[in-house]
């Protein structure tokens, strides 16, 4: 009787001890450091992915005001001129939600601004050719409001970037790699250095009247 009653409370003790490391990691899981902090990193990381897009959709209205300008440039050089509107289109035509920040995605997005980029490049090589835009007060306003955007765009970026990182790292964390399981918190991707081209101009350069 006595053997039965010790290995009942036995059974008893384990059995409180387990529910209280379950609630133990529950509470730890759903806690600032846990669900609560992830959630946190998810909206600064989608925060910042806006942010992004924001500085890019700028960029693309000032190109959009510079083909503008440049159109009424008599014999402007068309096959350039249309470069820089199909590659202006494509980088408009391409969004990816926050929630769906996947590699491809990403690489998808990152290369229809970089052709954009290098039509640009080459449109502003182009306007080197033609005194009249070189004159322009409202083609080089143009020019100097891109500079500013151009550095917002890599301040953008890199935000993004560090913001990314904290949320990937924070949801592979023990314990919090088991509640993002449940909760489906999955990994972004990261913007990549760009390679630069052999054919492209550099942007930056160009915008800033160097022609090397």
């Amino acid at each position: 009787m006595t053997t039965q009653l010790s290995s009942k409370k036995s059974v008893f003790s384990l059995g409180r001890l387990l529910t209280w490391t379950l609630a133990i990691f529950v509470s730890l899981s759903l806690s600032s450091c846990g669900y609560n902090g992830m959630v946190a990193k998810q909206e600064a990381a989608d925060k910042s992915w806006s942010d992004v897009q924001n500085q890019y959709k700028r960029r693309s209205d000032l190109i959009g005001n510079m083909v503008a300008t440049v159109k009424g440039e008599a014999n402007f050089e068309q096959q350039t001129l249309t470069a820089v509107i199909e590659a202006r289109a494509n980088a408009t035509r391409m969004t990816v939600d926050a929630k769906d920040l996947t590699p491809e995605k990403l690489q998808q997005f990152q290369g229809a601004q970089s052709g954009l980029s290098a039509a640009l490049g080459r449109l502003l090589v182009v306007s080197e050719n033609y005194p009249n835009l070189k004159a322009n007060q409202a083609f080089q306003d143009l020019r100097a409001e891109l500079v500013g955007t151009e550095n917002r765009i890599a301040v953008a970026r890199r935000t993004f970037n560090e913001a990314v990182q904290d949320y990937n790292t924070t949801i592979r964390q023990f314990p919090n790699n088991m509640t993002a399981g449940w909760f489906d918190f999955s990994k972004k991707a990261y913007f990549e250095t760009e390679p630069a081209a052999a054919d492209a101009p550099n942007v930056d350069q160009m915008l800033n009247g160097d022609k090397k």
